[in-house]
């Protein structure tokens, strides 16, 4: 598929003042009797959710004649009423009937909107046509559980739904990548009528944020974190305060962190806060990659601006770039990529090191009780760096330039001895840090993920070899601190949180995101808060 550039000429995305977005947010509601939906309606309502979905088919006893207009008479927030069968990923098992009746009977009590599903929804839409409300509609959707169709195939699927007289299409695919989800913004952006395009998993996520900027009629939000209607579902909560889900318009500009995993990922919360801190139009979410040279080929407009690269992919982010920074050029990875604008251009740069050779240095001079050593207190001093990665290079790159020693161990040999012969060093396999004490007084920095959630018992070195250092750095900040660091702490070593390579590495990105100067307390803050 050709790379497609997302234009929003078409995206008839209205309102006025603080609020850019017209999208609205539904809070799906699936309690088993209708007290507690009735209950779930006003917590709904509380979490800043526009409407409610009330998903009939979860009710464990529904006697329609009475229950529709309970549930409508009592809810808070506009109603829309879905009642879906097993043929289409609900839990109604029952005859086709008695439950397009339900439906019926929840159009005429006065629900503002009804689901139906394409197979059964031209009988329907007939059926209801001379009977219809003048503010009542019909979404007619399709779930597609397996795949994203092609753009071709989308784009048929919107004109059937549209020739059964839907006044709301919807089309629900699921993401085998991440790159599927352009084909269901491409359809957003030009679709004529309104239209709620969304990709379930965790691949699709972004399509549940972007479609504000795309034009999407609605998305699903949860009330609490893991009840969800469909795959990949963020909490309202999170759609309103992670992402500032009513600031984002059509103008705005989308950056991310790409990763793999990556929902584990703190910096959407830094990005965002900063981003509405001084005003700036952009929204930062997580990407789920798995190919990045396919993903920056698939999202190349000018609209995705901006980039933060993570495990696995910082080396080969590089070779996607077209003009790298030469520090980075020199470490072979970077972490930052940004779309420049007067000509779309990739440039790739590394802001890892910066952060977390500053936090080494202030950890040791902290050390040195205020005597005053002339350089880096890094001089001299032998560097010990477990893993070879792209965070490995990077710091061991960082401290040879402060004049220490540097020593790579990793789980395979041949690949620290490639780094040690690239920056001048020593290798070692991970196996033998155990054993390994040549001097006393040596620093430790840690760039794999041993010891990140959720295996948080995991160690790279031994207790007792921990002795042997002066100061040990883990790059790990999920959780704050780890088992690495807390024996380091008990053996008497100075300990320095990836938290502070964290904030570093993103003071940088962030400048170069938004041209402004970062917001370092709030960036401070706002990474305590969360750890």
């Amino acid at each position: 598929m050709d790379s497609p550039t997302l234009t929003v000429a078409s995206a008839q995305v209205g309102g006025g003042g603080m609020r850019k977005s017209s999208t609205l947010i539904c809070a799906p509601i699936m309690a088993e009797s209708v007290a507690k939906m009735v209950v779930e309606m006003g917590r709904a309502k509380a979490v800043g959710a526009d409407l409610v979905e009330i998903r009939l088919d979860h009710l464990k006893v529904f006697d329609s004649s009475e229950d529709v207009k309970t549930l409508i008479d009592q809810s808070p927030l506009p109603t829309l009423f879905t009642y879906r069968p097993k043929w289409e990923g609900g839990q109604y098992d029952g005859d086709e009937k008695s439950r397009l009746d339900a439906l019926r009977l929840a159009m005429e009590l006065g629900a503002d909107y009804i689901d139906v599903e394409l197979q059964v929804a031209q009988e329907f839409v007939d059926f209801i046509r001379d009977k219809k409300p003048e503010k009542f509609k019909v979404i007619v959707s399709s779930h597609n559980y397996q795949e994203t169709p092609s753009v071709e195939a989308l784009g048929n699927l919107v004109a059937a739904i549209q020739a059964t007289g839907a006044d709301i299409v919807k089309i629900a695919t699921t993401a085998l990548d991440i790159t599927d989800v352009v084909r269901i913004f491409q359809i957003t952006v030009h679709s004529q009528v309104p239209i709620i395009g969304l990709v379930m998993g965790e691949r699709g996520l972004i399509s549940r944020i972007l479609c504000a900027k795309f034009g999407g009629y609605l998305t699903f939000g949860t009330i609490d974190s893991g009840a969800v209607s469909a795959p990949g579902q963020p909490t309202i909560k999170d759609i309103l305060n992670l992402y500032n889900f009513r600031q984002i318009g059509p103008d705005t500009k989308v950056f991310g962190i790409i990763g793999k995993p990556v929902s584990h990922s703190k910096s959407p919360i830094l990005h965002n806060e900063g981003f509405k801190s001084v005003g700036f139009n952009g929204v930062y979410v997580h990407l789920l990659v798995d190919d990045i040279a396919n993903f920056l080929k698939t999202y190349s407009s000018a609209d995705f601006a901006g980039f933060s690269v993570t495990i696995p992919h910082k080396e080969a982010a590089l070779k996607c770039c077209d003009e790298v920074d030469p520090v980075a050029k020199s470490i072979g990875a970077i972490n930052c990529i940004i779309r420049r604008p007067n000509d779309g251009k990739l440039y790739g740069l590394n802001t890892d090191y910066v952060g977390a050779i500053s936090a080494i240095e202030d950890g040791l001079q902290g050390s040195l009780n205020g005597s005053h050593v002339t350089g880096s207190p890094l001089a001299g001093r032998l560097f010990v760096v477990i893993g070879a990665g792209g965070a490995g290079k990077a710091l061991a790159y960082g401290a040879k330039q402060k004049g220490a020693r540097i020593v790579i161990a990793n789980r395979t040999y041949d690949r620290a001895r490639e780094i040690a012969d690239t920056i001048g060093g020593e290798a070692l396999s991970i196996s033998d840090l155990d054993k390994f004490h040549p001097e006393d007084g040596m620093i430790l920095a840690n760039t794999t993920s041993i010891g990140m959630q959720p295996k948080v018992d995991e160690t790279p070195i031994s207790k007792h070899a921990l002795r042997s250092y002066t100061l040990v750095f883990d790059a790990v900040y999920t959780p704050k601190i780890t088992r690495l660091l807390r024996e380091a702490e008990e053996s008497g070593a100075i300990v320095v949180s990836g938290s502070e390579m964290f904030i570093g590495q993103a003071y940088e990105q962030f400048e170069r995101f938004t041209g402004l100067p970062a917001p370092k307390e709030l960036f401070r803050k706002v990474v305590e808060s969360t750890s």
